[in-house]
């Protein structure tokens, strides 16, 4: 059974949301939502069913004074079980309430002092007469307790509450509070499960995992659902005797994307939220062979059933009233075997196709109107159909052709082939959507495709393909007024021929490569244009542009077989079979289509791309647990930029952790090089001291090492600069260049260098200047000239950075960790020393994001002959997962005073203002706030 989610409503909300709580105050009649942000606002929602929007029924501020901390473990909010107080931990060693009074109106906040100060998690306790949280904190020692507080609203103060738990095992880091009758809590730990009381406790061992979130399933306190961090899922059961917890049980279910959030929205169905991954109806399915979408009638716009065949049966599913897929029964159909071929025919009838027969079925009453059977001593192999015709295939290359009537199957024309056929296609392309006047045959031995005209099937055309792998899918299809022959081959091959529909002729010959197993071809509909969906371990839709066909990757696992499927409930959607599973997906825009998701199995945590050797080489972490010591193996790994597939790994020593990484050449030597850079983090060192900077060159598709240079720190970051290369080593920045010994080894030898304020970043190049992104000390501007480096500026602002990017060659931009942007100036033109020296800030902007990575690209194809002025734009990535764009706007163009909707007909069609977004856009860090300036949104 399908189910989907159906988007409501969205709602801005300007700010990070730290927390998110649903609560229902005593006399109110429905739930609320009640959110915090990372810069302390909060606000209280309701839904209004009446005028179908989000109405705010409280906000305001939670801040404290200047100079307090943040949470050790960030924003913390709970909520009374009973509605009397809802507590917020905000900053350490402060506990802050905002009771309810008698009408369920927030009241006046109260701050209580909290002693522990690296709180991990705190929740409230069921059942207690005054309001009782319990905490998980961590002491100075790394040990982890658990005490128990009545909150005293009349004295605004804390009471030792009715238990405590000192020294818990099994890494404990987030607590559940159980409901009544138990009215304990369970404390989860990496391998450890515990539920606590008042009067007892009971503990279970568990394989190692660390859980994020959980959601509770039913009523009586017992089922609890559990996402850990790879994505996990699994049920923990309590077994209890009234108030006595007896025993403690977790049973794996699955793996989902990671969770965020589970929410159980009734006894059927659970709801998985992640950060990390997509959220997609499937159904469990081994071993389809074949699907097809039917609709109720001929005519009929959307589908209503969905058939699915394996080896030996047939399922059929059926949309409800409720617009869930359900299976069904189909008289007429026989799903006691496997389906070769299903589709709607004229005269509201409905085709099955199997090894033995062709069944004709109303649409209407279900039952069989007339079958037609084999020849005798034959098996049906392949079979391809439209709504008035079908073609069959048999072993020893039997072609029979038949026509669809009015409860009437008509055996038309037979041929034979003198070599066994592999693939068969006679989708309508003509005038006459119902009715094809040619049809394309794939065969075996002589590797071809034919063209044959129906309905006499006289061959028209024979194309060698070459090579010795077969075509294993044909399609004929049109796009832009233009008929094309596809032809999948078996090795991931893909052949594309444009054609004539009069003679059969094929020209315009083009190969290109899809993957590495067959494909499965197949047309959709997507906003009235049509596409090709290409099936396989790399799925691909084809389409076309100006006449030339393009080809755009999906975010989708392997394919195995593929279907349109427009149900009203979701239209323009696709059934997609997958290994173990069936899935309803949807397309995005084509411009959203050149995205693929690759599973590594390991962290990767950098990466670069080498055009010449056709490869990227990527610094990856896999995590592991032996013998309860948990294990980091760092290695570099080579992939190939066609196929995706890991070639080579090299291993890291033991302890050496990999940083950076670089392609680049060097002087007096043609070869291109990956160059890594590494530092060994020791147990007993509490800053790496020592690294590597490692030289390698791709050598028969492996990673050859050519060099090794010791270093004094982490090499934070590398770069090509002038056939050598430049390194970022703990608080130094490094030149070398690439010496070949006598012995034709190599090395690196250093050049010169340059002694910076704080630890160095990030680094970048631009001609003879360098530009360093500091620890804490912002951007600073470097100068190589005469054999050293020299400092030539720098802005002398306090900003912790995360990543920086050259703008042009006097202005550079900054990301900073207080999720701001800003960029600063080079003043060439000062009057004095000091004014030269100094990088002046020109824009700021608060983002709402930490930028780890910027990039000189563009979302979009730029195309020659646009008439759209190409401006300079930079990506930047976010340690969320966002992209975002900046543009360079064009210099003169734009004035303090311009109207705005010039403006907007400068930078964009559409230009979207919002004034209650304008405080959440206000610069901020710890000690100032300023307003965003030079900067458009």
């Amino acid at each position: 059974m399908f189910v989907y989610l159906q988007p409501m409503l969205d709602v801005p909300i300007y700010g990070r949301i730290a927390t998110l709580e649903l609560f229902r105050p005593h006399g109110e009649a429905q739930v609320l939502l009640f959110i915090t942000t990372e810069k302390y606002k909060f606000c209280v929602l309701q839904w209004d069913p009446e005028a179908f929007k989000v109405v705010t029924r409280a906000m305001g501020d939670v801040s404290d004074r200047m100079g307090c901390r943040p949470a050790y473990s960030g924003q913390i909010c709970v909520i009374d079980p009973d509605f009397r107080l809802i507590g917020l931990h905000l900053y350490e060693e402060s506990f802050k309430v905002i009771p309810f009074d008698n009408q369920g109106q927030l009241m006046e906040t109260i701050n209580i002092r909290l002693k522990e100060l690296q709180v991990l998690d705190i929740k409230f306790l069921y059942g207690g007469t005054k309001p009782t949280i319990v905490v998980l904190y961590q002491d100075d020692k790394d040990a982890r307790h658990l005490k128990t507080y009545e909150v005293n609203l009349k004295d605004e103060d804390f009471v030792e509450g009715p238990w405590s738990r000192n020294n818990l095992v099994g890494g404990p880091n987030l607590l559940i509070p159980v409901p009544p009758p138990l009215c304990g809590v369970l404390i989860l730990g990496e391998k450890r499960l515990v539920y606590c009381g008042a009067s007892a406790s009971i503990s279970s061992r568990i394989s190692h995992s660390i859980t994020r979130t959980y959601g509770r399933v039913d009523c009586d306190s017992s089922l609890y659902l559990l996402g850990d961090h790879n994505g996990l899922l699994r049920l923990l059961m309590i077994t209890h005797e009234k108030e006595k917890v007896t025993a403690l049980k977790i049973e794996n279910l699955g793996t989902t994307s990671i969770a965020s959030t589970i929410s159980c929205l009734n006894d059927a169905f659970v709801y998985i939220g992640s950060s990390y991954g997509d959220s997609q109806d499937r159904v469990a399915v081994q071993g389809i062979k074949g699907m097809w979408s039917l609709r109720s009638a001929t005519n009929d716009f959307y589908d209503t059933t969905l058939v699915y065949s394996f080896i030996n049966e047939t399922c059929v599913l059926k949309m409800n009233l409720e617009n869930e897929l359900k299976q069904t029964e189909t008289a007429g159909f026989c799903l006691e075997a496997q389906t070769l071929y299903c589709h709607n025919a004229v005269y509201n009838q409905l085709l099955q196709v199997t090894s033995n027969s062709v069944r004709l079925v109303s649409s209407t009453s279900k039952e069989l109107q007339h079958e037609w059977f084999a020849p005798v001593g034959f098996s049906l192999n392949i079979a391809t159909a439209n709504a008035t015709q079908v073609l069959l295939a048999t072993g020893g290359g039997h072609l029979l052709y038949l026509e669809i009537g009015d409860r009437v199957l008509t055996e038309v024309m037979q041929t034979q082939l003198e070599y066994d056929i592999s693939c068969l296609d006679i989708n309508p392309i003509g005038q006459n959507s119902n009715h094809s006047h040619i049809a394309v045959v794939g065969t075996w031995n002589d590797i071809s495709v034919r063209i044959f005209s129906l309905p006499e099937l006289n061959l028209m055309t024979k194309e060698h393909l070459g090579g010795e792998i077969i075509p294993r899918s044909v399609l004929l299809c049109a796009f832009e007024g233009v008929s094309y022959l596809l032809c999948a081959l078996g090795d991931g091959h893909l052949l594309n021929f444009v054609l004539n529909m009069d003679t059969g002729e094929l020209t315009d010959r083009k190969k290109v490569s899809l993957g590495t197993q067959h494909i499965t071809l197949c047309t959709f509909s997507s906003k009235n244009a049509t596409y090709v969906f290409a099936a396989s371990e790399r799925a691909t839709v084809i389409y076309s542009s100006n006449k030339k066909l393009l080809y755009s990757n999906v975010i989708l696992k392997e394919a195995s077989h593929v279907c349109p499927f427009n149900p009203e409930a979701f239209p323009d959607s696709l059934a997609i079979a997958r290994e173990g599973e069936l899935a309803i997906c949807t397309i995005d825009d084509i411009q959203k289509l050149h995205i693929r998701s690759i599973s590594l199995g390991e962290h990767a945590h950098c990466i670069c791309h080498q055009e010449q050797t056709r490869t990227f080489a990527m610094c990856t972490i896999k995590y592991s647990w032996c013998k309860s010591i948990y294990l980091e193996n760092h290695s570099v790994q080579l992939m190939d930029d066609q196929t995706f597939q890991f070639i080579h790994t090299f291993v890291l020593e033991n302890h050496e952790h990999a940083y950076s990484i670089v392609s680049c050449s060097f002087s007096g030597d043609t070869r291109v090089c990956y160059c890594v850079g590494t530092a060994y983090v020791r147990p007993d060192e509490e800053f790496p001291t020592e690294g590597q900077i490692l030289v390698f060159t791709v050598v028969d598709i492996q990673l050859a090492l050519l060099a090794v240079e010791r270093t004094k720190g982490i090499v934070y970051s590398l770069k090509a600069f002038n056939g050598k290369l430049l390194a970022a080593i703990d608080q130094r920045i490094e030149l070398y260049k690439f010496v070949i010994r006598e012995n034709n080894g190599h090395e690196l030898h250093s050049e010169c260098g340059h002694d910076c304020h704080t630890l160095t970043l990030c680094i970048l190049t631009r001609g003879d200047f360098i530009i360093v992104g500091n620890l804490r000390e912002s951007i600073s501007l470097f100068i190589y000239k005469d054999g050293a480096i020299k400092e030539q500026a720098r802005d002398y602002n306090v900003n912790w950075m995360s990543a920086v990017e050259i703008l042009n060659d006097d202005i550079y931009l900054g990301a900073e960790k207080h999720f701001n942007l800003f960029t600063v100036r080079k003043n060439s033109k000062g009057a004095t020393n000091e004014e030269h020296d100094r990088l002046e800030v020109a824009g700021k902007y608060h983002l709402g994001e930490i930028v780890n990575r910027f990039q000189h690209r563009s979302l979009v194809m730029h195309f020659p002959d646009s008439e759209v002025e190409q401006i300079p734009t930079v990506i930047f990535g976010t340690v969320n997962g966002a992209i975002g764009l900046i543009a360079s706007l064009p210099s003169g163009k734009i004035s303090k005073n311009m109207p705005l909707f010039q403006i907007s007909s400068i930078c964009v069609p559409i230009l979207k203002w919002y004034s209650e977004a304008a405080s959440s856009r206000k610069l901020k860090k710890k000690k100032k706030i300023a307003l965003l300036t030079r900067v458009l949104e």
